[in-house]
């Protein structure tokens, strides 16, 4: 089983939607998990978004990255470019991806945002998983 993690800064948008759907793609092949530099809680306009295309983060919890700090991942994927500069030190054989997202702040770039991570969380598990 392969584990994922997912870092964002404020853990309230891109990096929840991506474990989303990471884990959606996954079909269980895959443990995901997020987390941020400096959580804000998560922004109901993601879970609303998400809730449209079927996908539940209603249950999902803003965590700092620390929780996760001496965990062994396979991947480490950075959605924005401010925890791409703050990601702590990871083992050496996590693999660390980064592929940047606009911060949304309306419903519609939420939207256009989502169906961007959408395609790279489906493209991700295709490559790596398949």
């Amino acid at each position: 089983m392969k584990t994922i993690l997912v870092l964002c800064t404020g853990n309230s948008a891109r990096s929840q939607m991506a474990q989303g759907y990471l884990q959606q793609f996954a079909r269980g092949r895959a443990d995901v998990y997020s987390a941020g530099t400096n959580p804000k809680g998560v922004n109901p306009l993601a879970v609303q978004v998400m809730a449209e295309d079927g996908v539940d983060l209603s249950s999902h919890t803003s965590d700092h990255v620390d929780k996760y700090v001496g965990k062994q991942f396979d991947y480490v994927i950075t959605v924005c470019d401010n925890a791409r500069e703050q990601c702590p030190v990871f083992p050496a054989t996590a693999q660390r991806i980064h592929e940047s997202f606009p911060d949304p702040d309306s419903l519609e770039s939420f939207r256009l945002v989502r169906d961007q991570i959408r395609e790279f969380s489906r493209q991700f598990i295709n490559q790596k998983l398949l």
